[in-house]
């Protein structure tokens, strides 16, 4: 029963996870004439769904390695190798693309075009990474 609660909890937290990143491509074109308390507020809205998506990323590697320990599965297969190996890759790039892109929005003087089209290129590549993990995670590939 323990372990079909985690697989529930996990399902739910890859949904949180990639969800919220969804509202926020209608957001972009806004982003490129909003100005004062609108800005802000669309920027906030980037904050939070960056940090709700890293929070409930640690509820997801906490539940996948209780998952793999109570399954009996090896480090070695490899849907699990390479979601791990896509997971580091994407913190790497999650630390760099979003927040100091969202910091320099909000300085005042600033290429605001420039900036806003580095967050929509981070937000798709951010969004096909996550989909590549939730397609390894589904599908579970033989890769080798």
């Amino acid at each position: 029963m323990l372990y079909l609660w985690l697989i529930f909890i996990h399902a739910v937290s890859a949904m949180v996870a990639i969800g919220p990143f969804f509202v926020l491509i209608p957001m972009l074109s806004k982003l490129r004439t909003a100005e004062g308390a609108v800005l802000n507020s669309y920027l906030d809205s980037f904050h939070f769904t960056v940090r709700l998506s890293k929070h409930t990323g640690h509820v997801l590697v906490a539940s996948g390695l209780l998952l793999m320990w109570l399954g009996g599965w090896p480090w070695s297969t490899p849907w699990i190798a390479g979601t791990f190996i896509v997971l580091f890759a994407s913190l790497l790039f999650m630390a760099r693309a979003f927040s100091p892109t969202i910091r320099k929005l909000r300085q005042p003087e600033h290429d605001r075009q420039f900036l806003v089209n580095k967050l929509s290129r981070a937000l798709y590549m951010y969004m096909f990474v996550l989909f590549v993990m939730l397609w390894l995670m589904i599908m579970k590939p033989t890769l080798w």
